[in-house]
């Protein structure tokens, strides 16, 4: 008999081998800089943040009062037992967490190994990214307490101070899939853009995208509310470019000074792994 059960699995391993590519491919030496044009001078906050947060408020605003009849009309059974909604939904949930991480890890490690430094750079942004944003919604969580909606589908507006703090059915808000998601669709996009101008809109598209998709199935599952996808959003997207922004404008940073000018080093057939916290 034919079985789907590994089929998710296989869409996620094609999913990240494309993502892979791409930034292989946006990492080869056809545009090289040199280390000067490595950073940007820039401020870490402009008034173009002030703009993307409002649109943040204001997604969040339009999707509240449709947050229980999102979630009634993506448990329809009829949806609910689609066999393609099924398996979309799983590996997208599966590419927030841990997929992100373990693209993001690969890329590093795969650039250490190789001495690419762009790759190398793309890796260990896009897990810091991750793991920063991922820090700030687990936080938000354990505050805000708010229901999930496999508890009650019936009172998105279920919030009790700190009692996330004791229990998971009330770390709904906000996502962290899709925090993870979207911190690192924001990195990727970021990184790919300042080392290849015109792979803004192409990979932008992708990882954006696949982020969405990261966010539906959320609420498809019965995780999440609409609301804590929008908000898991916006916490993954403003920390990446905070990151991004931060890590290009101080380049004596410790991490970077750190894990940047790690690589592997072959001594009497033996490969070492190297690291330096000298200066730059």
């Amino acid at each position: 008999m034919y079985s789907c059960r590994n089929e998710p699995q296989e869409a996620l391993l094609k999913l990240a081998i494309r993502v892979l590519i791409l930034c292989l491919f946006v990492s080869s030496p056809g545009g090289a800089q040199t280390q000067d044009t490595l950073y940007t001078d820039r401020p870490l906050f402009t008034s173009g943040d002030a703009w993307l947060a409002g649109g943040f408020v204001a997604a969040s605003a339009i999707a509240a009062p449709l947050d229980e009849w999102m979630m009634k009309e993506l448990q329809v059974e009829s949806r609910q037992a689609n066999r393609f909604l099924q398996k979309t939904a799983t590996a997208a949930r599966v590419w927030g967490n841990p997929g992100t991480l373990v693209a993001g890890g690969g890329l590093y490690l795969m650039g250490t190994a190789t001495g690419n430094r762009r790759m190398q750079d793309l890796g260990l942004h896009s897990s810091g990214a991750v793991i920063l944003a991922n820090v700030v919604t687990v936080g938000m969580k354990m505050v805000a307490g708010r229901t999930r909606p496999y508890v009650d589908s019936t009172d998105a507006r279920d919030f009790q101070l700190l009692r996330g703090l004791r229990d998971g059915d009330y770390r709904s808000f906000p996502s962290g899939h899709s925090t993870a998601a979207f911190a690192f669709a924001s990195v990727v996009t970021a990184e790919t853009s300042h080392w290849w101008p015109g792979a803004r809109w192409p990979v932008g598209i992708l990882t954006y995208g696949t982020a969405a998709l990261t966010g539906a199935s959320r609420i498809y599952n019965h995780d999440h509310w609409a609301t804590d996808v929008v908000v898991g959003a916006a916490v993954g997207t403003i920390t990446g470019l905070k990151l991004f922004r931060y890590q290009h404008s101080h380049p004596d940073n410790r991490i970077d000074n750190t894990f940047l000018r790690a690589g592997l080093q072959s001594t009497g057939g033996k490969w070492n792994v190297l690291l330096s916290v000298a200066p730059r």
